[in-house]
């Protein structure tokens, strides 16, 4: 693919990550705060000794990015445990989620749509429109889905601070490895295709990844931060839920956005012919 096509589509491709970074922080602030919101309070009602609990950092990377900007941050003001925030808590909600989504969403945008150019043509006869839906579906599955069910999201209230690091780190782990073998099982289904044909060994290679990841995650180490005591489960559901529900509002946005532009942008230029205009009949 020429270069100017692939500037071409990776504008298009943060243009659209903007876009569905957009729908995703109205999902986020409907949705998502309020399960954020009940955590908090939970917290506070409990009267947790301060720096205890970390807030957000359990969600930070299971929820790509966006409960974070709302995380609930703060410090301990003096010995007697009186706390301050730093942020205050609506400013955390609005201009920190809309930051943190459309920072998102831009960076998954440019990263998506570079991926669309190299698979255009190469994973099978499908047209750009299909071709960024399973490029936003396999995105999906490979960096958020996957490594979720390992480590799910957590809501503010629950996590140890001192785990941030070893928490953060085994996620990204598991981002990494899940793409890794995503890309390996797209390569073994293609060399599959010619023998098996191409469903067969589209199942094939479907199979081996979801084989290999559930050994992996059955390797990795588990999130040592256990639910408090006492915190509602349907709370934590419903936390989970919305940050399940924030990635698959983006990405769903992407696919639809940036398959209408990427299809527009790589459409066959109209003949001269047809552009010229038609000649007046002469009297």
């Amino acid at each position: 693919m020429p270069s100017g096509t692939v500037g071409r589509l990776l504008l298009r491709g943060l243009l659209a990550g903007l876009i569905a970074g957009l729908v995703a922080f109205v999902f986020a602030y409907t949705v998502g705060e309020g399960p954020v919101s009940d955590s908090i309070a939970q917290e506070q009602a409990h009267s947790a000794p301060a720096g205890h609990h970390d807030h957000g950092g359990g969600s930070a990377a299971a929820a790509g990015g966006a409960e974070d900007a709302s995380a609930h941050e703060h410090a301990s003001a003096d010995a007697g445990g009186e706390e301050e925030e730093l942020v205050s808590r609506d400013l955390q909600s609005t201009a920190g989620l809309a930051t943190g989504v459309l920072v998102y969403g831009v960076a998954v945008g440019g990263i998506a749509a570079l991926a669309f150019c190299f698979a255009l043509g190469r994973v099978g006869r499908f047209g750009p429109r299909a071709t960024a839906a399973l490029v936003a579906g396999a995105a999906f599955v490979t960096v958020y889905f996957v490594p979720f069910l390992k480590y799910p999201a957590n809501p503010p209230a629950v996590g140890n601070p001192d785990t941030i690091g070893k928490r953060t780190a085994l996620f990204f782990l598991m981002i990494a490895l899940s793409v890794l073998i995503g890309v390996a099982a797209v390569i073994l289904g293609k060399r599959l295709a010619p023998r098996l044909g191409t469903w067969n060994a589209t199942v094939a290679a479907g199979l081996g990844y979801a084989v290999v990841m559930a050994v992996l995650a059955f390797v990795l180490p588990p999130n040592d931060d256990a639910i408090p005591d006492g915190f509602p489960a349907a709370l934590l559901w419903d936390f989970r839920l919305a940050s399940i529900g924030l990635q698959v509002v983006l990405w769903t946005g992407f696919a639809l956005l940036f398959g209408t532009l990427a299809d527009r942008a790589l459409a066959p230029a109209a003949p001269a012919a047809e552009r010229a205009p038609v000649a007046a009949p002469a009297v």
